[in-house]
């Protein structure tokens, strides 16, 4: 029972950490952002079992792991109202061709990047874009001026 009572607060650390880090951190992984989630996952591991190395313990946590990401997904599906608190919500960081300074502020991305973004989607010039919204999945989305919104 220990093993699947750390096998939660485990789950919840990383839920909460992967929240706070933002979701345009992990939408671009870096190789040191991946190091990182790593070594994160190897000392979560170590705090969750320590020194239990049985095949009980393994089958314990990975199958408490398991059921959380499923009871998370399905509250986020069946309770509207938590979605936000789960999966986040769409930022819009750009209106008209200008910045949302406080949105890129507050997600920490740079001008440079959401040029880069738009570049990517075939946008030359940011004073093209209606609006640039930064995705719950950490990608920019941009609807160019001249379109329906």
């Amino acid at each position: 029972m220990d093993l699947v009572l750390r096998a939660i607060v485990g789950f919840i650390f990383v839920l909460f950490l992967t929240r706070v880090v933002g979701r345009r951190e992990l939408s671009s992984l870096q190789p040191f952002d991946l190091i990182m989630l790593v070594m994160i996952g190897d000392l979560v591991q170590q705090g969750i079992t320590q020194n239990d190395f049985s095949i009980t313990g393994m089958v314990l946590v990975g199958g408490t792991v398991g059921i959380l990401t499923v009871v998370v997904s399905f509250t986020s599906f069946r309770f509207p109202r938590l979605r936000p608190v789960i999966d986040g919500e769409p930022v819009i960081v750009m209106q008209d061709g200008e910045p949302i300074e406080g949105n890129l502020k507050r997600e920490r991305i740079t001008m440079d990047e959401l040029a880069a973004a738009a570049r990517q989607q075939g946008i030359g010039s940011l004073g093209e874009v209606r609006w640039a919204v930064l995705e719950t999945s950490g990608s920019i989305s941009f609807i160019p001026k001249g379109r329906a919104a």
